[in-house]
Parts: C-alpha cells; sequence; structure tokens
C-alpha cells in the first residue's frame, strides 16, 4: 500500500528518476547506516543528474551541431599560442553573459568550422543554448520567414539561443534581399546575444555580402563592438592530411619494393 503511494506521488511530482531508484538506494542507506538526509541528498542529487543529461542531450540535438567536430577531435597543437590561450578562456562561457562574438577568419581548411563547432559543444556542456546553421540555409529560412510574415517570430526564436554560430560567411555572396535579413539579424542580436562567425573573408571583403558600403560598415560595427577575433592564418588542415597520408603510402610503397630483394 504504501509502496502504491510512494510511486503515485512521485509520478504525480513529475520525479522519474527517484522513482526508478529509491528502493534500491533505500537498501544501500541502510546498509551503509545512511542518516535520513543523507539519503534524501542522494535521491535529489540522483534526480537532478538524470535531469542534467537528458537537458544536454535534449540541447544538443537542437542545437543541429555536426557532433563529430568535438574538442578532443581537434588538434589544438596547430593553433598560435595566443589563440590557444584565448580558447581556455572562451570554453567557460563568460562571454555569452556578456553578449560578446566571436568572429573566426581563416583559409579554407583551416579548422574555423570545427574550433566554433568545439566550443559551441562545451557551452552545451555547460548548460547553454547553441543553434548552428550554415549561412546559406539561415538566410533561406528567414527569406521564408519573411515572405510569409513571420520574420519577428523567427529572430524571437533565435534569441532564445545563447549562442547562434553562422558558417561560411563568406561563401555565400548575398543579392539585396538577403542582405537585408542577414542585417536584420545581426540588428537584432546586437548586444542582446552572441553570435559566432566562420568566413573566409576578411572585413575588407565584406561588402561583397552586403553590397552597400553604409550596410557594411554598419554590420561589422555590430559584430566588432563586442567580440574576440580568432585569426586562423593556419593551411589547410585537409590539405596536410591528404599530403601526409599520401607520403606514409609512397614510404610504404617503397619499402614493400625492397623486401624481396633483401
Amino acid at each position: 500500500m504504501m509502496e502504491r503511494q510512494i510511486q503515485a506521488s512521485l509520478k504525480e511530482l513529475h520525479l522519474p528518476a527517484i522513482r526508478e531508484c529509491y528502493q534500491e538506494q533505500s537498501e544501500v542507506a541502510q546498509a551503509e547506516s545512511f542518516s535520513y538526509e543523507q539519503y534524501l541528498l542522494g535521491l535529489i542529487e540522483h534526480e537532478c543528474e538524470v535531469r542534467r543529461e537528458k537537458r544536454m542531450s535534449r540541447f544538443l540535438k537542437d542545437s543541429k551541431l555536426p557532433l563529430e567536430k568535438t574538442l578532443a577531435s581537434f588538434d589544438r597543437k596547430r593553433l598560435p599560442q595566443k589563440i590557444d590561450a584565448q580558447l581556455n578562456v572562451l570554453l567557460d562561457g563568460s562571454f555569452l553573459d556578456r553578449s560578446e562574438n566571436i568572429l573566426a577568419f581563416g583559409n579554407p581548411g583551416s579548422g574555423k568550422t570545427h574550433l566554433l563547432c568545439a566550443i559551441g559543444q562545451e557551452l552545451i556542456f555547460n548548460e547553454r543554448r547553441v543553434l548552428f546553421r550554415s549561412c546559406n540555409i539561415l538566410v533561406q529560412e528567414m527569406l521564408i520567414a519573411k515572405r510569409d510574415l513571420k520574420l519577428p517570430q523567427f529572430l524571437k526564436k533565435l534569441s532564445r539561443y545563447d549562442a547562434l554560430i553562422i558558417d561560411d560567411i563568406g561563401y555565400v555572396q548575398q543579392n539585396r534581399e538577403e542582405m537585408e535579413v542577414l542585417f536584420t539579424l545581426f540588428a537584432d542580436r546586437y548586444e542582446t546575444g552572441s553570435v559566432m562567425i566562420t568566413s573566409n573573408l576578411p572585413f575588407s571583403k565584406w561588402e561583397l555580402i552586403f553590397k552597400d558600403p553604409m550596410t557594411t560598415a554598419a554590420a561589422i560595427d555590430r559584430l566588432v563592438h563586442h567580440s574576440i577575433i580568432l585569426e586562423l592564418n593556419l593551411n589547410s588542415y585537409r590539405l596536410e592530411y591528404s599530403q601526409n597520408k599520401q607520403n606514409k603510402n609512397q614510404k610504404y610503397g617503397k619499402e614493400v619494393k625492397k623486401a624481396p630483394s633483401e
């Protein structure tokens, strides 16, 4: 009778983790001579941990981040010492509280997308909400929302995220309508939410994106005002990997050819 009452009450209180483990934990508590408070604290901590894990899983799925681009799989040895030191500061997520932006510039293949995605995942593990979008897809989503007279609602939805990662802004050279919605986004998040941008174009060439010098200057001004700039002047990681692999194959091939004559 008491067990049914406990189960029903825990269900009503929406405490599924405690409902699943309280009996097992009570046996442990008795065997270890835990106090009532210790037993209760153990149940509460377990409930909180299970909820946190589920929240992290939900945030990761919602983020649309490429989950293979983790901090563990990123070769930090390739980073200049200054940027590696900055990375340690960024991982705590305090820049989000100040609505600061991260602007990563570099050649194609330099690792800027991987780096920001890795930071994004670490932010989620610190219970921050992050959304990853390629610039092209994000602009098209905003154009559809504008067509349907729902752009304000779309921007409000984006405002729920602590950080918005916009990838490859330099690859897409927008027409005027596309440029306008992108500028609207930057203006909407100015001093209210962080954006994390990768680009293969330096600011001096952003007029290719925004077309108009005044609009270009205004967009850059909003992004740079509270920002951390990461200059990844590195060789292409993919090219280095391909060359190293080719060199290994050539070396291995020579060794194989030598083997019969030895």
